[in-house]
């Protein structure tokens, strides 16, 4: 078999076991799909975020159906497969079988652990200064996680049952090759458990630990841990800068993510989610061109929520593309065609002023969200979030949801052209912030420029 030696940092992924909790789910656990994606397959691509190449998969418990599964180069990975003959003794003869594949440190993780790719990344940046380093988190997430005792970063002591720790093993490791020495010594003394040779290593002062608490990681053993698996990736499927203004991170986010936890494994596609919000927005435009100001009120709210489940279906699913960005240019017409239409059906009793207002209101829109693009294009980093100002300005900020509170109250109240109004003034307020905010933070790039 040929070693890793290519000049990257390879990985090895123990994937042997049977997992006999999971068993009536698959012919093998590590090939359970979650939001569409394997187990295995999740960990494999969160590897190669990290721009890792080469990986090892120890299989034994029906090794082929993972192999045919997962195939040789998984999203252009290089995969290959060691077949652990004596799987059923225990992981540690699974990690046994990789034996003489590595001839530089190598990072060694479970597969039916899920996990954050943050935490390798934390691993590649860590002096190993030893045998072996350890990732741990401070908090506790069930009664069968590996507790470890660990002073000054050095592990003293690990298992499922010692009453004295302060961490739990997340089951990520950054290795040196010499981690096979003591493995083979942990055999000949009985052991079959990786956390053996682990204790064997820290009696020799060579464990040491990288607290990643906060990082998110799920060992997969059971149907509940499937649906914590589910929910996570659905809490993190949220766009980096977060939820925007206050409907949407108070009303929108929690209804979004719900939704998409239980359609995430469904047959659904994020185009159709698209397409099926076009259509209700639509439908908005067409009850505002009528007169049926409450009912197409009301579902402004449903469009903003379904505005958010194509892509963050996409997100958990691992399948986010490039014409996926065309929605915004899409979302942004349908808004306006609101604002025309509920215009256009004021203008038959009040004439030319409710027209007025919607087209200088789209104009002061247009002018911020050109503000708000060129600032991101130019610093590559959003506005909403560049500075603590900005980061609480968005949650009330002039965007469509809010925009939606104010047609809801004039249909409500039965002034619909007091809508027109709160809207255009409160896209001018939003307008006047983004242009000084953006301006104040550009001149000062500029300044930083020109004195270096």
């Amino acid at each position: 078999m040929k070693k890793a030696s290519d000049g990257s940092t390879p990985a090895l992924i123990l994937a042997a076991g049977e997992g006999t909790r999971l068993r009536g789910r698959a012919k093998h656990k590590t090939i359970i799909r979650i939001a569409g994606i394997p187990l295995l397959g999740r960990i494999l691509l969160g590897l190669k975020e990290v721009e890792i190449k080469d990986v090892y998969v120890v299989i034994g418990h029906e090794g082929e159906a993972v192999r045919e599964c997962i195939g040789e180069s998984y999203a252009g990975l290089n995969v290959n497969y060691i077949v652990a003959n004596d799987w059923k003794k225990g992981n540690l003869y699974s990690f046994l079988a990789a034996k003489g594949s590595f001839d530089r440190n190598f990072i060694l993780c479970m597969g039916d652990h899920l996990f954050d790719p943050e935490i390798v990344r934390r691993l590649f940046s860590f002096d190993i200064n030893g045998i072996l380093t350890l990732s741990v988190d401070r908090v506790e997430h069930s009664l069968d996680d590996v507790k470890v005792l660990e002073r000054n970063g050095a592990i003293i002591d690990i298992g499922r049952s010692i009453n004295d720790w302060n961490c739990v093993d997340i089951g990520i490791f950054l290795c040196s090759p010499k981690v096979f020495t003591y493995a083979d010594e942990a055999v000949k003394l009985g052991a079959t458990e990786l956390m053996d040779c682990v204790r064997l290593i820290a009696k020799d002062g060579g464990a040491k630990v990288l607290d990643v608490s906060g990082c998110y990681w799920v060992d997969v053993d059971t149907e509940e841990d499937l649906r914590l698996a589910r929910r996570v990736l659905v809490e993190r499927s949220q766009k980096g800068r977060g939820a925007s203004d206050f409907v949407s991170h108070y009303f929108n986010r929690p209804l979004e993510n719900a939704i998409v936890y239980r359609i995430c494994d469904s047959r659904i596609t994020p185009n159709q989610l698209t397409i099926a919000t076009n259509a209700l927005a639509y439908l908005v435009t067409a009850l505002f061109l009528t007169g049926n100001l409450l009912i197409g009120s009301i579902l402004t709210f449903a469009v903003g929520v379904m505005d958010g489940l194509d892509g963050k279906l996409a997100r958990v699913r691992l399948r986010p593309t490039k014409l996926g960005l065309l929605e915004h240019p899409f979302d942004l017409l349908f808004e306006f065609s609101w604002l025309i239409a509920l215009s256009s059906f004021l203008s038959r009793m009040e004439g030319l002023l409710p027209l007025l207002l919607a087209a200088v209101a789209i104009a002061i829109m247009a002018f911020y969200r050109s503000c708000y693009d060129y600032f991101s294009r130019a610093t590559g980093v959003s506005l909403d979030v560049y500075g603590k100002f900005e980061r609480s300005f968005r949650r009330i900020a002039g965007r469509r949801n809010v925009y939606n509170v104010y047609i809801l109250a004039g249909a409500l109240l039965g002034g619909p052209l007091y809508s027109l109004i709160g809207i255009l003034i409160h896209a001018i307020f939003t307008a006047v912030i983004y242009a000084w905010r953006a301006a104040i933070h550009l001149h000062a790039l500029d300044k930083l420029t020109l004195r270096t």
